[in-house]
């Protein structure tokens, strides 16, 4: 099963060593949702709140992208959400295209292969460069499809951080591009598998699942 493969990979995961950001990491941040989705989101690494909590994307940038997914019809419960990056860089900085491919080689393309999604939504630029190429400029590439190195079919928006950044037009605007392109990742999945769920009765409550983590 899929997700049973999922969890001998998550207990690699912890003990990994192989860079300097674990370093200053609490612990690395693996992924959570639906081992079976067959759409996968990949956002750029963890930030504060996810290294204290184990969780991809449930701070501020995570709530964020709650509200945007249940607006689409999807719960986290039911797609996959993950990161390029498995620890947090120190002061949240946002990691080197080399720091990108070394840690996504090493743990996403595993993650990827196990899952083996329909659709891949690339949450900003990080993503968008190891997905597709360095040479991308995300204000550019969202909305349009491409093939991942790996053949999966990709569609890059932006990433909820970026949203907080913006106010007013803006972000009005760039938060109906999300959405827009949401709904083109979930048509393009149930071309292929028309009777996927993508959502539960109610949001999950990703704190009530997550406890904070101590330092060892």
């Amino acid at each position: 099963m899929k997700s049973n493969e999922l969890q001998t990979l998550a207990t690699q995961l912890l003990n990994c060593t192989a860079c300097p950001l674990r370093q200053g990491a609490i612990a690395p941040v693996g992924w959570f949702g639906n081992a079976d989705s067959p759409i996968v989101f990949i956002g750029e690494s963890p930030g504060g709140v996810e290294d204290n909590y184990g969780c991809p994307l449930i701070g501020p940038s995570g709530q964020l992208l709650d509200k945007a997914l249940w607006a689409a019809k999807m719960t986290r419960d039911r797609v996959l959400t993950t990161n390029i990056v498995k620890c947090r860089p120190k002061g949240n900085r946002t990691p080197t295209i080399e720091e990108g491919a070394s840690c996504a080689t090493r743990w996403l393309e595993k993650e990827l292969a196990i899952i083996q999604p329909k659709v891949i939504v690339a949450l900003g630029s990080v993503a968008l460069h190891y997905l597709g190429s360095p040479e991308l400029r995300i204000t550019r590439s969202r909305g349009q499809w491409f093939k991942s190195k790996q053949g999966f079919d990709c569609i890059a928006t932006y990433h909820p951080s970026y949203l907080l950044r913006l106010s007013g037009h803006s972000q009005v605007t760039a938060k109906w591009d999300v959405f827009h392109d949401l709904e083109a990742a979930r048509n393009k999945v149930l071309e292929s598998i028309p009777d996927y769920n993508f959502m539960s009765i109610e949001p999950i409550d990703l704190f009530a699942l997550f406890s904070k983590r101590t330092l060892n």
